[in-house]
């Protein structure tokens, strides 16, 4: 059943760091956050597998390290990588949860924000399926707006960001089709 079609109380985290709404697929790509550690930041990606397709399993083979190398390409450039990300919201709104977020899941690299290096100790990572070459469909504006706030009611959120802005010159996700409008956030440019 796509998220579209959930509630907001629906999107509540449990004491586990799950949302039971959300389809589980367990990614072993994670590790325990820093002792005293904090979340007070989202972070927003996009991702697409093939690259600007949709609708697939790619996504969640390479978030469970079993990515095959010979279905496509670009899958051979990629596919020993180990990240994963706590969420994915496809398409049609369909929220999936990959890791806890009480662990840490392996979405940001190599980053840093006002001071802070490693945004992956006090981050929550969310995935689009999409690129930075369309715009991200309504449903999942909807799906994230009900994420973001399940997420506030749980966390000191403090800061929304993309992942371009954590790592500038390095990524350039969620992309210039992204609305910071639809989830009420104005960004500095």
């Amino acid at each position: 059943m796509p998220n579209q079609q959930l509630k907001s109380h629906q999107l509540k985290l449990n004491t586990l760091g799950y949302i039971k709404s959300a389809k589980q697929i367990a990614s072993p790509n994670f590790d325990a956050r820093p002792d005293n550690c904090s979340i007070d930041m989202i972070v927003i990606h996009n991702i697409s597998l093939p690259p600007n397709q949709y609708g697939g399993s790619g996504i969640m083979q390479l978030f469970t390290n079993r990515l095959n190398p010979n279905e496509h390409p670009y899958y051979a450039e990629v596919y020993t990588r180990k990240v994963s990300s706590h969420f994915l919201i496809r398409r049609d709104g369909e929220l999936i949860q990959f890791v806890s977020c009480l662990q840490r899941a392996w979405h940001a690299g190599e980053s840093h924000w006002q001071g802070r290096e490693r945004c992956n100790d006090f981050s929550v990572g969310v995935e689009l399926e999409g690129s930075d070459y369309e715009a991200f469909k309504p449903a999942q504006y909807k799906t994230l707006k009900q994420l973001i706030n399940g997420l506030k009611n749980t966390y000191p959120i403090q800061h929304i960001v993309g992942h371009s802005d954590i790592a500038p010159g390095r990524k350039t996700d969620p992309g210039p089709n992204f609305n910071w409008n639809e989830i009420n956030i104005i960004k500095n440019t």
